[in-house]
Parts: C-alpha cells; structure tokens; sequence
C-alpha cells in the first residue's frame, strides 16, 4: 500500500453541464494517466456538487474541469465555494476550455488554478499540476 507520502497524484478530470464535447477531457485524462498520475475520470453532464462530492470521495489532489459552454463564470464560483464549505483547501481547481482571459483572470482571483485554453501542450498541463500538488501537498 502506498503511504501518502509516495502516492501517485490523484486527479479528478469532470465535464460539468450539459456540454457534450468531451473529447479534450478524455485527452487530457489519458495524457495525466500516462504521466503516472491516478484519474478519476466522471464523464458528461456533472454538477458542481457532483464533482466536489467525487473529488472529496477519491481524495484527489487536483480537479480539472473541461468547460467548453461559456458557463465558467457560473461552474468554477460554484465549486469553488462547495469546496470551502467541506474544507477542502489543499485541492488544486484547474481547468480548460474556451474561456476568455479576462474570465481566467476573474477566476484565479477567487482561488481557480492555473486555466488552459484549446491548443496548450499537454505536457505543460501535466508540469503545471505535477509542480503545484508536490509544491502544497500537506504531510
């Protein structure tokens, strides 16, 4: 059994509402699995308390969402305060999709990660999360 301090990185990739591309997400969840990291993935059509629920359930250090149907405004606030109401502090929120800069800039304000927009190297997506849960990973 691996002990936490040597536990592969556990990320939960979600598609939340009803956008149904996923093909990205799927991209993205084979590209975090081949870099060694654990992936729960959760399909279409999540909520927002769907997915912080799995997130806490699987213990994951991070949550990517794919958002491509203009509703990030909306998804990420949602998520993010569902993860403070559990005290889940120490999760990275990251994501990507269509979302305009200023939004992604909006959105790091209130406690969003790092937001990737269509044509980022997946390897700079597996670096960006790989750093940032070994850099906050509470022992």
């Amino acid at each position: 059994m691996n002990s936490p301090f040597n536990r592969p990185i556990r990320v939960l990739v979600a598609k939340v509402g009803l956008d149904g591309h996923d093909r990205g997400a799927r991209i993205i969840a084979t590209t975090l699995r081949d870099a060694g990291m654990e992936v729960i993935y959760t399909g279409l059509r999540q909520t927002p308390e769907m997915v912080v629920n799995t997130a806490l359930q699987e213990d994951v250090d991070a949550i990517g969402i794919s958002i491509l149907s203009g509703a990030h405004m909306t998804v990420f606030p949602k998520i993010i305060n569902l993860m403070k109401e559990k005290g889940m502090d120490e999760v990275l929120v990251t994501g990507g999709g269509i979302i305009p800069q200023d939004d992604r800039k909006a959105l790091n304000t209130i406690g969003v990660g790092e937001l990737f927009p269509p044509g980022t190297k997946t390897s700079d997506i597996v670096n960006y999360i790989t750093q940032w849960v070994h850099q906050h990973r509470n022992f």
